[in-house]
């Protein structure tokens, strides 16, 4: 990489040429397998109304602080050992933060509240002390950041002192501070709005590091029906489950990678506004697409443990919507890539809607048969309808 003087630690932009994603931030993604393996067995555990607001809860604050970073080592540089320092430090964080999921909202809520609110805030610190005092507009923006994150890690820090609904309610209230200050451009007094030409990113990074999580996602479910199917003694039912599973995972990666993954690495390279659409489409649309992911797993699992019977409402609303909840987020982010709507998208989401009215008189292994037959029309639909001249 070339000498970067004035940028102190910042990467060095070519024109015309993609800066690859560094070994380092590969490292730091593993704590996020475990994450996320916590998330499907915490929701698992705890498949209740409150249950699913709590674990959506603490899966929004893992991608939260996920995002939040990919953003800032799409400005410095993995590469340097300061930046290095960073993200081992934040892997320790991610793995403390991990570990205090299944119990964040009883005896470890104040592990995971302290744990997040450093990362957060620490992250953030470091990028305002390396950011060279002549680049103002950075500076501003880092401190802005700084401002809304110290602010919301207040109520992290008191929701994990609390109990019960209180601790909850602090800390819904802590992420709406945090998920809409992108929104409102982190206004703060006397610096107002940052602009969004402040906000320019490498845009191949962004999306290539995004994909990276959407893999990150599909492998942990791989594993989870891997591990289970293992545990289980092997029938017809069980073997069929593990198979459509496995479809389904493998159409779910078609779905987002065919055809979607390179348009979107392909627009925002080279978009004039690459902030914009990386707030949009990668920090916020890819929400959707990660948790349609972890929810399918959560379905999966259940399918391959109890095949046969009839359908409970655990079983419909993981296996329903895991893939509706993929579907909704793949549709949006390619809409704001691509400028339309994809036909394949809707129409899988209401044949999802009309298999979940039906899904009570299937078995859960018809049923997931059923959701995966349907993914792979749309994978099918998508890959043929792009090859016609009018739409490529």
């Amino acid at each position: 990489m070339a000498d970067n003087p004035r940028g102190a630690m910042f990467r060095v932009i070519v024109p015309n040429q993609a800066s690859r994603v560094t070994n380092a931030e590969l490292f730091f993604d593993l704590v996020f397998v475990f994450a996320v393996t916590q998330l499907s067995h915490t929701l698992l555990q705890h498949f209740t109304l409150l249950g699913a607001v709590q674990v959506t809860l603490l899966f929004l604050a893992v991608w939260w602080v996920w995002v939040y970073t990919t953003w800032v080592t799409n400005w410095l540089d993995p590469e340097l050992t300061p930046v290095r320092i960073l993200l081992f430090l934040m892997m320790l964080g991610g793995l403390v933060l991990s570990t205090s999921i299944p119990s964040a909202f009883d005896g470890r809520g104040l592990w995971f509240a302290v744990t997040y609110a450093v990362m957060q805030v620490g992250r953030t610190l470091f990028w305002l002390l390396v950011t060279p005092s002549h680049r103002t507009a950075v500076r501003h923006n880092a401190i802005r950041i700084l401002t809304w994150l110290s602010g919301s890690a207040v109520l992290w820090i008191l929701g994990g002192l609390s109990e019960g609904n209180a601790r909850l309610w602090l800390w819904i209230a802590a992420l709406a501070i945090e998920y809409v200050a992108p929104a409102v451009r982190f206004w703060t007094p006397k610096l107002g709005f940052s602009s969004i030409e402040a906000w320019s990113v490498e845009g191949s990074h962004m999306a290539e590091r995004c994909a990276g999580f959407i893999l990150i996602a599909l492998g942990e479910a791989i594993v989870v029906d891997g591990a289970t199917f293992a545990d289980l003694t092997w029938t017809p039912e069980n073997v069929a489950a593990f198979l459509s599973a496995l479809v389904g995972s493998i159409a779910m990666w078609w779905i987002y990678f065919n055809k979607g993954a390179e348009a979107g690495s392909a627009m925002i390279a080279k978009s004039a506004e690459s902030g914009r659409v990386a707030r949009i489409a990668y920090t916020y649309l890819h929400m959707p697409i990660v948790g349609g992911i972890i929810l399918s797993a959560v379905a999966d699992e259940l399918v391959l443990k109890h095949p046969s019977g009839h359908s409970d409402l655990k079983t419909i609303v993981s296996a329903v919507g895991g893939p509706i909840l993929f579907l909704v987020g793949s549709i949006l982010f390619k809409h704001v890539v691509r400028n339309f709507l994809q036909l394949s998208h809707g129409v899988g989401i209401i044949a999802l809607a009309v298999a979940a009215y039906f899904a009570s008189d299937l078995s859960p292994l018809w049923l997931s048969m059923t959701t995966t037959l349907i993914m792979i029309v749309v994978a099918a639909w998508e890959t043929i309808s792009l090859r016609s001249p009018a739409e490529e």
